[in-house]
């Protein structure tokens, strides 16, 4: 494809902002979305395309949000979900709409965004989807659609500044203590003090989803890990999750039919 055209949701902050940046900055095409499109105006200064979205709308309204981008060039060869929030509290303190609500922002607003964007992608042949969190896919595969999910650790993205961060809104006492406490103190001390900086993100970021750069001659990934405080726990993680199948290998193998 002669021109890389990105589609971004929750392009007003964060990564979302960040990405954008770059990518007009190489003079790539950008529709920048986001609920509250006065927030986009730098953007829109900077030459992005500005279009009103908010990701838990119905997916009519998604589908026509991306028909009218796919209109505008064409095409559209990257489709970033970076709209999401955090709401913090342990278990019992956050209710089951505070959840669904998260829910619907994280994770069915990208289900929706990806399932209005894939008719295009399929049919050009080619295009990346990149997602921020844990939701991955490779269904697209065949169509010639890769699919990157972003995994950051901390980075001054305000991701944890108010308005992005929300808090379970009844507060038991007898979490005032203990792990769930001691996270949400950590993440206090964290915001602003984070060793990610978010503008060499988002180079690496588009480095890799056009294969350019960094990345020049290397295949997107599955997952991109991104920081050094990312980059270890992810570590840990998989030498834990080895050690725990090795302990209870005979266990977990136990379960077959006898042939």
């Amino acid at each position: 494809m002669d021109i890389s055209v990105w589609f971004i949701t929750g392009a007003s902050s964060g990564f979302g902002f960040e990405i954008a940046k770059v990518a007009l900055a190489r003079s790539h095409k950008v529709i920048a979305t986001a609920r509250n499109t006065t927030k986009l105006a730098r953007l829109a200064d900077l030459g992005a395309t500005v279009i009103p979205l908010d990701v838990t709308a119905p997916e009519s309204t998604i589908r026509a949000a991306l028909a009218e981008a796919h209109g505008l060039h064409g095409q559209l060869t990257h489709v970033v979900n970076s709209a999401g929030y955090v709401l913090d509290g342990a278990v019992e303190e956050c209710t089951a709409d505070e959840v669904a609500a998260m829910y619907a922002t994280n994770v069915l607003g990208t289900h929706k965004v990806t399932r209005a964007a894939a008719p295009y992608l399929r049919a050009q042949g080619a295009g990346v989807v990149a997602n921020f969190g844990s939701l991955g896919s490779w269904e697209l595969g065949p169509f010639g659609v890769d699919v990157c999910v972003v995994e950051p650790g901390y980075f001054r993205t305000g991701f944890l500044n108010a308005g992005a961060r929300l808090h379970a809104e009844e507060r038991l006492g007898a979490y005032r203590d203990g792990p769930a406490a001691e996270k949400m103190a950590d993440l206090d001390r964290s915001n602003d003090n984070q060793a990610g900086d978010p503008v060499k993100a988002a180079e690496v970021i588009v480095d890799v989803l056009t294969r350019s750069g960094m990345a020049e001659g290397r295949a997107i990934p599955l997952r991109l890990v991104l920081g050094t405080d990312c980059l270890a726990t992810v570590r840990q993680k998989c030498k834990d999750t080895v050690a725990l199948l090795d302990e209870w290998q005979a266990v977990s193998a136990s379960t077959d039919f006898v042939v």
